[in-house]
């Protein structure tokens, strides 16, 4: 076989254990498929594995890109927040003074009841409950029973409304019926209604009781309760 007239068809004649013996040509391409082998098989085993991270990290990037942009966006709208929330605070709590204050209220409760005696209404029950304290108010319920005509309760609900301190009040499991007659008593006109039910109205907590929540709330331990602030029951 000679060196230099090398042929694909003398592959077979070639001695693997000799290799220094092969004709140049056989050298080059035995050389030039050994790189192309370690070429695949380093792309299969390292190359691929760093292409798919590669990938995964790209997207990762996009991802965490839309993340900053979006918080970015955030940030730069926190400070007008901040001071949007300032100024609705200050004008809630312009709002709470005013309502009534817990010095206020007990003549407020009498006001309700005379207001309720002005318009006609009959008067079977008022009766003043335990005062509840809430974050920043206290509510007051009061227990009702009436006897009044659907005009009379209309003036009623007015004529609390007008009163000179803001009030506020809401209407809890509230029966309107028409009244029955009574055994031993004269038929109720016609048209007379009874009321019977829960109002609630309201207070704002004055700045020392805030503060003396907070701290009750802040030693009392996980689980625990704080007792609700309490008025003095009376009706007018």
């Amino acid at each position: 076989m000679a060196k230099n007239n090398f042929k694909l068809s003398d592959i077979n004649n070639l001695d693997f254990n000799n290799t220094g013996a092969w004709p140049i040509q056989a050298k080059v391409g035995a050389c030039v498929l050994s790189a192309i082998l370690v070429v695949v098989l380093g792309w299969a085993v390292v190359i691929r594995d760093k292409t798919t991270t590669l990938e995964g990290l790209v997207a990762q990037e996009q991802t965490l890109k839309s993340d900053f942009e979006a918080k970015a966006g955030q940030a730069a709208k926190l400070e007008p927040l901040k001071a949007q929330l300032l100024q609705m605070e200050t004008m809630l709590k312009q709002m709470l003074r005013q309502l009534p204050s817990k010095t206020e209220m007990p003549d407020l409760i009498v006001d309700i009841s005379q207001t309720a005696l002005a318009t006609g209404i009959s008067t079977d029950l008022f009766q003043p409950g335990v005062e509840a304290a809430k974050d920043f108010y206290a509510e007051q319920p009061i227990t009702l029973e009436m006897s009044g005509t659907y005009h009379q309760f209309g003036s009623f609900v007015s004529g609390v409304a007008s009163l000179p301190r803001v009030v506020i009040m809401t209407f809890h499991d509230i029966s309107l019926t028409p009244k029955p007659a009574e055994q031993g008593r004269p038929p109720p006109p016609p048209g007379t209604l009874h009321l019977k039910g829960t109002i609630k109205t309201y207070r704002y907590l004055d700045d020392a009781e805030v503060a003396a929540r907070e701290a009750a709330s802040n030693a009392t331990p996980q689980g625990g309760s704080v007792p609700a602030a309490t008025a003095p029951q009376g009706g007018a």
